[in-house]
Order: structure tokens, then C-alpha cells, then sequence
């Protein structure tokens, strides 16, 4: 297991996993189990543009006054930023006037905007020990943290809104023990679209599922955000990594609440167990029409694409944009091919810009957004027509996801992506270097 050097929370009664164990403390319980049901308060509860305006409406069918704290209750317009039509709109007013009635700190407006699952980190709003509930199945993103984070539906979080309590049944978790080092170019990404290939979109049903090992300490937290926001795409209830210093440096001087770190007991009691060697894995690609379906870069083929995007909650940050601008830097986009490039949050824009980023990807003709979820659910700033293709750093390709239900969706890493956009078919860097 993970050796910590930090200050940690231990139950020496039974065995827990972090997971079994922040839904404890939560619960005001001294233990709780696989299978148990359990009423917990959240410590943020979290919407949208898409979810907000439901769980608005059941807020005030319900005849609630009062959110439970106005600190807690986050809202970020993100999915159709800026508003791309008048019902979008609309949407966001409706957030904006509940924010305003409500005195909400944590209305995220145009100019402040981010991608919501990077935003909240960067920001401080979450952070180790916490649970979260959004009504955005990718909320999973912060188990990166140390956090129990999950996504629920607009009913659901209306009650949170209101009580500041949400009831979960105990999942059970699956361990998985990454080993050894990643080669180069190979990211979180990598990681995680490899083990969903491995397990399915079903292989975690309901479960969390959890991250430790040799491996760990060498993942930036980056790279965790990304292996535990595609935790939903293989059907678990969470994706969770043990904190550690990488974790303490990331929320230093960040997180505005205190970081409580639970790691799992050595007895901890796990329903499955996962040995990943780092030296396995190729980069990846997930084809059509599931983000299960993944193949290794070196079996791919050829496969050319008429758009790629580098953004998205799952790959839209500092990082990300970095290892593209890298193979993309003195090049252009092949003819023919539209390579859309999105920084996450308003911070990660800045620092591109002061970086020179934005002009490597200017100049190579791509095209460059302000933040906004867009592309990734077919909302907008980058819809595809009948027959077309994308190669993209989002986290789902199901079918009709980015547009035309006669259009195909690959997921991959910033490095292939950037590579494909300057070959106009899906490669390796290796390939452009």
C-alpha cells in the first residue's frame, strides 16, 4: 500500500476503505459497510446549465426558501457557455436569478466561468475528505482528491439544496494497483481508457473504485483528475486515489476548507483486485461507439478524421494543453481536418496565453475557445454532420454524443490528439517528431 507522510484519520475497529470511510464520517457513523444505507451530509452540492434549472423548479414546487448554505451550493453554467441560443439563455438566467435570491457565493458567471470539474478543484471549493453530490454524472472527477464524489440526478440534488443531506447505499470497492512507470507520451488517459477496456462500461456497476500503488506517487494530479473523472464510464459509483504529498501540494494554499485525509486500513476488504503494469500500456484510442472499445495506438489503423478537439473536463488543462502546443508547435493542421483547442477554466486561458500556447495553436490554424463544455455533449462549438469524424480528449463517444447520430466519436489523450490533427488520421506523436 501507499506509505503516507501526512497527518491521517485512522479506525482501528474494523477495516474501511477511504470510501467506506469518509461515507461514515459523514453519516455521523463509527463504521458502515458494503450494502448499508446511509444519510450524509454533503459538504458541496453541485449543478449546472442542463441540471440546475430542474432542480430549481423542484426546489420551489417543494415551497424550500432557503438553501442549507449558501456557501455549499455551487453553480456553473459551463455546458452551453456562452449561451449559444435563447433557450440556453434562459437556462442561465434562471441560475442567475436563484443565485442572486439566494445569496449563493458560488454563482460562476461568463468571465469567470470554467469547466465545472475543473474549476471546483482549482478554485479550492473541493478538496480531501469531502463529499461531494453534482448533478453531472462526471462529479467523480474529485476522488483525484481524496474525496467521495458522485453524480446524481436534479430531484436529488434539489434535496441536497435544501437539506444539505443526501442517502447513498455503501458501495462496495475495487482495487486497482498500478505498477511501474508510464512510457512516454502515455497519460492518465492512457491509464484509464486501458482499464475500462479491460473491465467494460459495466465493470465497476455501483462500485468505487480505487487507485494505489508504485505507480501513484509518479501521476501528477493531473493525470488522477482525468483516470477518475472516466470512473462513470465503467459504471462505478466513484473513482478514489489515496491521498498523498502530491495531493497535500496541489491543495496547499487552494483549498479554502480543512483537508481531511482517510486512508484505506491495510484489512480493508476489497470485492475485486487489479494488478495494471505501467509498461503495458500503449497510448490508447477508444473507437466508436463505446469508450470501452479501446485499441492500442500501434493497432489502430487508418483512420482519418475531419475534427479533433484538445478540452473538456477530462483533458481541458494546463497540462494538457502543454503536451499539445508541444508536438504542434511549427506545424499546421492538415488540410481538411479542424482541430478545436478549449482551456478549461479562465486561469488555464491566461497562463496558455502568457505561455505562448494559444499562439503555437493560432499558428497552426487551429481554433481556439474560451471555456465551455460545448463540443463534448453536442451543445455546440464543434457539432458534427452526417458522416463525419472527431478524434477528441473527451470522455464519451456513444452514439449521436458530439452531433449527427451518422457521425463517429474517438477518444484519446492530448498527444495522439495533437498528432491527428496534423496528420489528419489518428497517430502516435512519434509520428510528427
Amino acid at each position: 500500500m501507499v506509505e503516507f507522510s501526512l497527518i491521517l484519520i485512522k479506525d482501528d475497529d474494523m477495516g474501511m476503505t477511504i470510501t467506506e470511510k469518509i461515507l461514515a464520517a459523514h453519516a455521523g457513523l463509527k463504521e458502515v459497510a458494503p450494502g448499508q444505507l446511509v444519510n450524509c451530509k454533503v459538504d458541496i452540492a453541485l449543478a449546472n446549465d442542463i441540471t440546475a434549472p430542474i432542480s430549481i423548479k423542484e426546489f420551489r414546487r417543494i415551497g424550500a426558501k432557503k438553501v442549507f448554505d449558501k456557501e455549499r451550493v455551487v453553480l456553473v453554467p459551463d455546458h452551453f457557455a456562452p449561451n449559444k441560443d435563447i433557450e440556453s439563455a434562459t437556462q442561465v438566467k434562471m441560475l442567475r436569478d436563484f443565485s442572486n435570491e439566494q445569496g449563493l457565493t458560488n454563482f460562476w458567471d461568463a468571465g469567470r466561468m470554467g469547466v465545472e470539474h475543473t474549476l471546483l478543484p482549482e478554485q479550492g471549493i473541493v478538496g480531501p475528505g469531502d463529499l461531494v453530490i453534482g448533478a453531472d454524472s462526471h462529479t467523480c472527477t474529485y476522488g483525484a482528491l481524496g474525496a467521495f464524489a458522485s453524480g446524481v440526478g436534479s430531484t436529488d440534488l434539489a434535496a441536497a439544496m435544501i437539506t444539505g443531506e443526501a442517502w447513498y447505499r455503501v458501495p462496495e470497492t475495487m482495487l486497482f494497483n498500478l505498477k511501474g512507470k508510464l512510457g512516454k507520451w502515455v497519460s492518465g488517459k492512457d491509464v484509464i481508457l486501458y482499464i475500462i477496456g479491460k473491465i467494460g462500461v459495466d465493470g465497476a456497476l455501483y462500485k468505487a473504485m480505487e487507485y494505489t500503488g508504485d505507480m501513484v506517487p509518479t501521476l501528477s494530479q493531473d493525470d488522477r483528475f482525468t483516470i477518475c473523472n472516466m470512473a462513470i464510464e465503467a459504471g462505478a459509483k466513484n473513482g478514489i486515489f489515496l491521498p498523498d504529498d502530491v495531493t497535500k501540494g496541489y491543495v496547499a494554499g487552494r483549498f479554502k476548507r480543512e483537508a481531511k485525509y482517510y486512508p484505506s486500513d491495510a484489512d480493508a476488504k476489497y470485492c475485486e483486485r487489479f494488478d495494471i503494469n505501467g509498461g503495458d500500456i500503449e497510448l490508447q484510442v477508444a473507437f466508436p461507439h463505446l469508450p470501452s472499445n479501446t485499441r492500442p495506438i500501434s493497432k489502430v489503423g487508418d483512420v482519418k478524421v475531419d475534427q479533433v478537439v484538445i478540452g473538456s473536463c477530462t483533458n481541458g488543462r494546463y497540462s494538457d494543453l502543454k503536451v499539445a502546443a508541444e508536438i504542434i508547435k511549427g506545424k499546421k493542421v492538415a488540410k481538411g481536418v479542424r482541430l478545436i483547442v478549449i482551456p478549461a477554466t479562465p486561469l488555464i486561458y491566461r497562463q496558455a496565453m502568457k505561455d505562448g500556447l494559444l499562439d503555437i495553436f493560432m499558428e497552426s490554424e487551429a481554433v481556439v475557445s474560451t471555456p465551455t463544455c460545448g463540443p463534448c455533449l453536442g451543445g455546440h462549438m464543434g457539432i458534427l454532420a452526417e458522416g463525419e469524424r472527431a478524434l477528441t480528449t473527451t470522455n464519451r463517444n456513444f452514439v449521436g454524443r458530439m452531433g449527427h447520430r451518422k457521425s463517429e466519436v474517438y477518444l484519446a489523450g492530448p498527444a495522439v490528439a495533437a498528432a491527428t490533427a496534423i496528420v489528419g488520421k489518428i497517430c502516435s506523436p512519434e509520428d510528427v517528431l
